[in-house]
């Protein structure tokens, strides 16, 4: 079987990094060609690489959000696996925020910034929304949601310009603006949260992941060690759905007086 079903890869797909995510994909797309399994010539992009992929019947693999995950998807898609980006202090697949603030701001640490305006990036996003705001909560802080950006870069350049004071990245995201945005300059990261398992891999609910998780694993390894680099992706683990479903959420953002 060949050009069949939806694959997208939008979590991490940048303009920078697209060459090495369409690599990826090449080499995941002939593993699963080589065992007869369907799979289209190119990745999707644009707004139907998010819900429409993920809600897709024809979904063959997409990348979502642990949030959107357990709050939406969980029994509706298969969990295939979770890449490892090597973050430091997490256990493999997992990852953190960093909560970043303007580097001519004094404050130096999260209690400091408790009441301050947080940009953020979506209501169902972890590492934007839940994963800062829980972890604020958690050491006595209440950030002031002011800002919903539509994406991790703008919430840090709002930041960076003065349109709110804090933000929530991951820290997947946050590395790959340092290494590609220039106001990335202006910023310092002044905390983490917690560890939670990391952005999974997923297909449609028919899939067996069994069966897909070694093709996944052996596109990853294959590799080039440059478009690793380019991608942050050290390799491939399972992490069971009962540990991204035990992740706390915190209120909507609009029980904080969002817009």
């Amino acid at each position: 079987m060949t050009g069949s079903g939806i694959a997208s890869l939008a979590m991490y797909d940048r303009a920078e990094v697209q060459p090495a995510n369409d690599r990826l994909w090449a080499l995941i797309r002939d593993g699963l060609r080589a065992e007869g399994l369907p799979a289209p010539e190119a990745l999707t992009r644009g707004p139907q690489s998010y819900w429409p992929a993920w809600e897709s019947p024809d979904l063959i693999l997409s990348q979502t959000c642990g949030y959107p995950y357990r709050a939406k998807l969980h029994g509706r898609v298969t969990l295939l696996a979770t890449p490892d980006y090597g973050v430091e202090g997490c256990p493999p697949g997992h990852y953190v925020s960093v909560y970043v603030a303007r580097k001519d701001d004094k404050r130096d640490s999260l209690k400091a910034f408790d009441g301050a305006a947080l940009a953020f990036n979506e209501d169902l996003s972890q590492s934007g929304w839940a994963g800062p705001m829980s972890h604020a909560l958690s050491q006595g802080v209440t950030l002031r949601p002011s800002l919903r950006s539509g994406g991790h870069v703008l919430s840090a350049r709002a930041v960076a310009e003065g349109r709110a004071e804090i933000a929530g990245i991951d820290v997947v995201t946050w590395t790959m603006i340092t290494r590609h945005d220039a106001f990335a300059a202006s910023l310092k990261v002044i905390a983490r949260t917690t560890p939670t398992p990391g952005l999974p891999w997923i297909a449609a609910k028919d899939a067996d992941a069994d069966r897909l998780f070694p093709i996944l694993q052996q596109a990853v390894a294959a590799l080039s060690q440059e478009d690793r680099a380019t991608l942050c992706l050290k390799g491939l683990t399972r992490i069971s759905a009962d540990a991204y479903l035990s992740i706390p959420t915190p209120p909507a953002p609009s029980h904080f007086g969002a817009p």
